[in-house]
Formats: C-alpha cells, structure tokens, sequence
C-alpha cells in the first residue's frame, strides 16, 4: 500500500493515527511524510522486535483484519507536524483527562474543513482524481480558491468561516450570468473541493468584514453536495488564466 507520487507531493509533511479495527481506538500517533503512514505494517512483519505498537498491529492481521489509518493534519512544514504530533500524543495520554468521553467542542478545529482528518480513502480522492465530464445542461461557475482556501493565510474579506463561505461569496459577474448557474465548484490548486447547487443568489456591496466593492458583488445560496460527480474532480483543463478568479462551463 503506498501513496501516488502526485498525493505524497499534495500532502508535503503530515500527521497521522493508527487506528485498532477492533475497538476504533487510536492506538499511535505519528508524523511524517510520502509513505510513512503505511510503514509500520510492514515493519510489524519484518522486524521481530516486541513493543506495544508492533505487537497491536500483528494481533490485528492475526485476526484477519487491517489497521486502519487516518491523516489528521497534512500540507505541513516539518515543525509544524512535530507540534501537532507532540499535542495529540499529550492530550490522548495525559493521565488525568477522562479518554473513556468523546471531545463536544461545538466548533471544529482550525483548518478542519479544508486540511483536516481525512481517511486514506478520501486523501486518495481529493489528490489523486479524475478529470471533470460536465454533464449535459449543467451551467457551471468555477471560483477560484486560492486566497480563501488556506485560512491561516487568509486576510481581510477572504477570511470565512468554512469552504462553503469561501465558494459562494464575493463574485464579480453579471445578474444574466448569475441566473444561468447551476452549481458553483470551488476550486483549489486544480481540484474542485466544494460544490454548491445554486437555489438562490443577491448582489452586495459591502463584504461582511466591511470592505466596500466598487462594483455589486454576487453571492449564492444553496445547498454542499459532497456526492456530487464534480466533488474532487480535476478542472486543470478549464484553467482560470494568470490572476483570473472565476470560470465558466456553460452546456445549454
């Protein structure tokens, strides 16, 4: 099992946990990069060595079953996964928080909606995709993500509470255009990581933060689709060109 070179190179430095099939339970927390996450098995079998991280794993493929793995932060630099790493590792051993109780933070953690926990299954999916095939009579606004997208280096009217603000606001087009669309894709380095089926839109003036447009901006209502065909699919044959924020596939 290993990653796709166009994956390891998306996912740069990351954090990850080993995850017991049996019980759910996270049973190691580590940091790395490319293949790491995937190493510990095969070392399991190799390395005869007994430690409690190596014994889990083969107690789990004794029984027929597969340690399942999670990237819980990635597109890291190298110190910034070590301090994820060393948090997590002390908030899931420090003996006197309560492990037996699930977290109730109402607000999901930094970055939870963009780079958060994923499974290998949808790392693959978001960096090693397919090319989009817009179906017959979908009018599609692509939006480009590339200032909103990464909210810790977000500024001014780009920083949002989630992808979904990020994709549906502030859109300098025309009323005609916007009453053509049908889904607006929020696309980040090539790949669609929202997609919204339009039910409504208004024009703006002023952002929420206060910055003032010189010109009516668009904003759509509607509802994320995250089974949609176009989730996580490659737009890199419908490129923005050189500063361009939005995009149009129009069909009908």
């Amino acid at each position: 099992m290993g990653f796709k070179q166009s994956v390891i190179e998306a996912l740069a430095y990351y954090v990850y946990a080993l995850v017991d099939p049996r019980d759910n339970r996270i049973f190691y927390i580590g940091k790395g990069k490319e293949n790491r996450v995937f190493q510990h098995a095969e070392a399991a079998i190799i390395d005869k060595t007994h430690d409690l991280k190596l014994d889990t794993i083969r107690s789990i493929k004794s029984e027929g079953k597969e340690v399942i793995h999670y990237i819980i932060r990635h597109n890291l630099e190298e110190k910034e996964a070590l301090i994820v790493e060393s948090t997590l590792i002390d908030m899931l051993t420090y003996s006197k928080f309560n492990h037996s109780n699930q977290l109730t933070n109402l607000i999901a953690g930094h970055h939870q909606w963009d780079e958060g926990i994923k499974s290998i299954d949808e790392i693959n999916a978001i960096y090693d995709c397919s090319k989009i095939n817009v179906k017959e009579g979908d009018n599609i606004l692509m939006v480009n993500l590339n200032q909103s997208y990464n909210q810790s280096k977000a500024k001014g009217v780009f920083k949002r509470f989630d992808i979904y603000e990020s994709t549906r606001k502030y859109w300098l087009i025309s009323s005609n255009k916007a009453s053509d669309i049908d889904y607006v894709l929020g696309v980040y380095k090539g790949i669609v990581r929202c997609v919204i089926k339009v039910e409504s839109y208004k024009f703006v003036r002023q952002a929420e933060d206060g910055t003032l447009f010189s010109k009516p901006r668009c904003c759509f209502e509607g509802e994320i689709s995250p089974d949609s065909l176009y989730m996580n699919t490659d737009v890199s044959d419908y490129p923005f060109g050189t500063g361009g924020a939005i995009r149009y596939i129009i069909t009908k």
